[in-house]
């Protein structure tokens, strides 16, 4: 195992993770807040609050917990993880009672699912795009799986896959090194997700034209006006993409994301998740981390998990 690799491997791994923790957390205070409604109380929300986790980082932490015990990634095993974890006083989105209690009964994982099109499989799907941020057919074939547990709505299918390719290729360019081209990024997702949901690919194509640089106001009110920014994938996935590409820092990212208002935890979280593949966990203000909640399965656990994975995957690649 090369020192080098799992320590890359590590930052990358920790950062998508905790990205989607501080993201989820600081939208959290805000969600369901207008552009007009955060930007009278606090300018630009730049701070974590209470650092208390909703749905979006709990069912992540599940399919960590997954991968840990199968790296091949066992949805059934998924399923039972989520179960396991699930609190209620987490903000879930009313259609996954009904999803947990099937679980609870024993129904198999491949027929709980709805005709949902929310944005609940791309939220906690960031573990997938890291994972297998090298096959990008087991990437595919992984996030499609995972989805279904919960949701069978072709847009969101294809809002999960997007932000896992996205997870993944940022992981990919950050692990590797490569130079980062955005326009070839955005238009690699386009066409992963064109075969799943048309209009998906359509919306997060629109991405390209929205106009870069200007100061952090400006790109926050692009993505205030360019998107609808609710709780369906197609509202909320190109926005956590294009709030990574307009850029180019990891807190930049998360705060264009979270300010723009609308579903804020799950935009916010994936943002996070993407920014933090690229940048590392390094690159996460220390006054982000330090306010995150650590229970029993806080913080520490997260980043536990990821520096887990990250050892379970250098292993893997020798």
């Amino acid at each position: 195992m090369s020192k080098d690799l799992l320590t890359t491997l590590v930052d990358r791994f920790k950062g998508a993770a905790l990205g989607t923790f501080v993201g989820d957390a600081m939208g959290r205070e805000v969600e369901g807040w207008s552009r007009g409604q955060i930007k009278a109380r606090y300018g630009i929300l730049s701070r974590i609050g209470q650092g208390i986790y909703s749905d979006d980082t709990e069912m992540m932490i599940g399919i960590m917990e997954a991968l840990e015990e199968d790296p091949a990634f066992d949805p059934a095993l998924a399923a039972r993880r989520f179960l396991a974890n699930f609190h209620p006083l987490r903000n879930y989105g009313a259609r996954i009672y009904g999803i947990m209690d099937q679980l609870r009964k024993g129904t198999p994982w491949d027929q709980v699912g709805t005709d949902s099109w929310g944005n609940g499989g791309a939220m906690r799907i960031a573990p997938i795009g890291f994972f297998f941020y090298d096959d990008g057919d087991l990437l595919r074939e992984n996030a499609l799986l995972c989805t279904q547990i919960t949701h069978k709505h072709p847009q969101a299918l294809a809002g999960a896959l997007a932000q896992a390719m996205a997870v993944g290729m940022a992981a990919h360019r950050g692990i590797e090194g490569e130079v980062f081209d955005r326009r070839a990024f955005l238009e690699e997702i386009v066409a992963g997700v064109e075969g799943v949901d048309s209009a998906m690919a359509a919306e997060i194509g629109r991405i390209k034209e929205l106009v870069t640089g200007g100061d952090l106001e400006a790109r926050i009110k692009r993505i205030a006006s360019a998107f609808p920014r609710d709780v369906s994938a197609l509202g909320a996935v190109p926005p956590a993409l294009a709030s990574f590409l307009i850029n180019d820092d990891f807190e930049a990212t998360v705060v264009t994301a979270i300010n723009g208002g609308g579903d804020t935890d799950t935009i916010g979280a994936m943002a996070g998740a993407i920014a933090g593949a690229y940048y590392g966990y390094s690159s996460i203000p220390a006054a982000w981390l330090d306010p995150l909640e650590n229970g029993a399965k806080g913080r520490d656990y997260v980043v536990a998990l990821a520096e887990e994975l990250a050892r379970i995957k250098a292993r893997h690649k020798g």
